[in-house]
């Protein structure tokens, strides 16, 4: 009897602790692949990954090593939108002359992100840059409990992801042909509301799984004790 319960707490602890790990939703930046010297809109996914909590600010730092020449936002009901510059080490060659400083915050505040819902904050920005192949913008999250949340790590090129990634953007050219179709099909699929990156359905998805677990292993419980009976 008692290698029965403990069989089926280790299966009910797995379940949280799923339902826990798929519940983590980050910041995201969307698309997550651009063409570089391209313009391109990119969206900061925002989710609220907290249960009794709004989140009232974002803050985004554009790439200082790889400054964007045009930078423009998307106005969002409810939000202010703060955007700050700041001068440049190296004055950045734009179509008829030099660019001395560019975009290197934008801030959105007074708006409130309600626990279980997310928001989008979409930015306007090229010519993206050439010769790097991503662009990470820092990034942190501040809720109405005074907590803040910075998603500033290097969220590297594949293997384990790290707590707190930063939103990134992974720069490659432009394919040709079939494989430019291939390609589409690649990134509108990545960035469909079903996407890994939309929090809320990796939350949903989350804790069906977690649900799933604990169903089983109330199934086998029950199973064991029909079988001693």
């Amino acid at each position: 009897m008692s290698q029965r319960v403990a069989a089926v707490s280790a299966l009910a602890g797995l379940a949280v602790t799923l339902a826990a790990g798929a519940a983590s939703a980050h910041v995201t930046a969307n698309p997550s692949t651009a063409e570089p010297g391209s313009y391109s809109k990119v969206s900061f996914r925002v989710p609220n990954e907290e249960k009794s909590a709004d989140t009232t600010k974002l803050e985004v730092d554009l790439p200082a090593d790889h400054p964007i020449a045009s930078v423009s936002v998307r106005p969002v009901p409810g939000w202010k939108i703060k955007v700050e510059k700041a001068k440049l080490a190296t004055p950045l060659k734009v179509e008829g002359g030099e660019l001395t400083e560019a975009v290197s915050k934008i801030t959105w505040s007074g708006g409130k992100i309600t626990p279980g819902e997310f928001q989008e904050f979409d930015v306007s920005m090229g010519p993206l840059p050439t010769g790097v192949d991503r662009l990470m913008f820092k990034a942190a999250q501040t809720y109405s409990n005074g907590d803040v949340v910075n998603w500033n790590q290097d969220p590297g090129n594949g293997g384990q992801e790290p707590e707190h990634p930063a939103p990134t953007i992974h720069l490659v050219a432009a394919a040709s042909g079939a494989n430019a179709k291939d390609a589409s099909t690649r990134v509108t699929a990545a960035d469909s509301p079903a996407s890994p990156d939309d929090g809320t359905a990796r939350l949903l998805g989350g804790l069906g799984l977690g649900f799933g677990v604990v169903g089983l292993a109330v199934g086998v419980y029950g199973l064991t004790r029909r079988r001693a009976s």
